[in-house]
């Protein structure tokens, strides 16, 4: 990434990594977590607030700003920086998932993907050049090649021809790479373990800027994730950071991290404090709960957000049960400090040599849905 940016990892503990991604805009403490901006925001919150809460980089979507309000309008306000007034560094996906996940008569072709808008029904067609045009029109410092995500569960066939498609587009988007931005590889191959190492070793020839693994969490069991995770992360370049795609749950960041991932990205705490679901250092709990109703207490005492510095469970409880703008704000702060502030307790413990410990001690705080509703 020597023309944008290095990855320097400063210490190793076991197979976990701290390290330091540079890039134009600032330097990006890993493990990192990469709070998701899916249409140029993180929902709820203001880009001063993600700043406050010790974001060094978010996450947008090529796909959904694709569509709506449309590339050009961004690159003509000055790019995405601008546009979402967000001074830090910013990964923008391919679009892969999103043509995956929520398109309606999706058709996968040599050349690209025919697919219906999950906003109007509309017909588009996404190429990996296009793609590449988009992310340079939103000026990310980080772009992510075209994939196609195979889904769970493919058949070998499917999971090959699935893995051609996308080394064949992600020489396309090399081609077409954008000045100054970073460009990262991702891995397919389904949950076969032969198919992810051809993955890799035709995307390590390729020799992108960073690797991440694709088309995990999409329906396979935690342990098949899991086994995939702990395969194919040691296959990657050591000296190129790992970014492990949509994946936030904090067990599953525990496994990866000790398997070598660097980056990760998750709607989890944003989309979870909108249903009122809220993480604390004892555990999850669903703050609809009636025995919040008069509970005097913060959500968290030993949390130092805004939110448990200021406010009751019972208040909390009452803006949820009333469908007040402000329990999205106040319950997305919390769950954002807190994923932010494990992501911090985590380097440090990288830092002093105590990954395994940290991962021993919070294991039954994160499988302790106590008061989970």
């Amino acid at each position: 990434m020597e023309s944008h940016g290095r990855f320097n990892i400063i210490k190793s503990d076991g197979n976990a990594r701290l390290g330091q991604l540079s890039t134009q805009r600032g330097i990006i403490n890993t493990p990192a977590f990469m709070p998701v901006g899916t249409n140029a925001t993180v929902k709820a919150m203001s880009p001063d607030e993600m700043k406050d809460l010790g974001a060094e980089i978010l996450l947008s979507n090529t796909y959904h700003l694709y569509l709506r309000p449309g590339h050009e309008i961004i690159r003509e306000v000055g790019g995405l920086h601008k546009f979402m007034k967000w001074d830090g560094p910013i990964l923008t996906d391919s679009g892969g998932f999103q043509v995956f996940s929520l398109s309606r008569l999706r058709k996968i072709k040599d050349d690209g993907v025919e697919f219906r808008s999950h906003i109007d029904g509309s017909l588009h067609f996404l190429s990996p050049e296009l793609v590449m045009e988009i992310q340079g029109a939103l000026g990310s410092d980080i772009a992510m090649m075209f994939d196609e995500c195979t889904p769970y569960p493919a058949t070998r066939e499917y999971a090959l021809n699935s893995l051609k498609l996308t080394t064949e587009w992600g020489k396309r988007c090399l081609k077409a790479k954008n000045e100054n931005q970073a460009l990262f590889g991702i891995v397919q191959g389904g949950v076969y373990k032969d198919l992810r190492k051809q993955s890799a070793e035709e995307l390590i020839d390729l020799d992108f800027d960073g690797y991440a693994l694709g088309g995990l969490s999409v329906g396979e069991p935690k342990e098949l994730m899991y086994e995939m995770i702990n395969y194919s992360t040691p296959l990657l370049p050591q000296d190129k950071p790992h970014y492990l795609m949509g994946i936030g749950d904090l067990m599953d960041v525990l496994e990866a991290v000790a398997a070598g991932i660097d980056m990760f990205d998750c709607v989890m705490p944003t989309r979870n404090a909108r249903n009122g679901t809220l993480f604390t250092s004892q555990g999850r709990i669903s703050i609809k709960r009636e025995e919040f109703k008069k509970d005097p207490g913060p959500l968290d005492p030993a949390c130092g957000c805004y939110t448990c510095r200021n406010y009751s469970k019972s208040f909390l409880r009452h803006m949820f049960m009333s469908r007040e703008i402000l329990s999205m704000r106040l319950n997305s702060l919390h769950n954002l400090h807190f994923f932010l502030d494990f992501f911090r307790k985590m380097r440090d413990a990288i830092s002093r040599g105590g990954f395994e410990q940290f991962r021993k001690e919070w294991t039954p705080i994160l499988q302790n849905n106590f008061h989970a509703g």
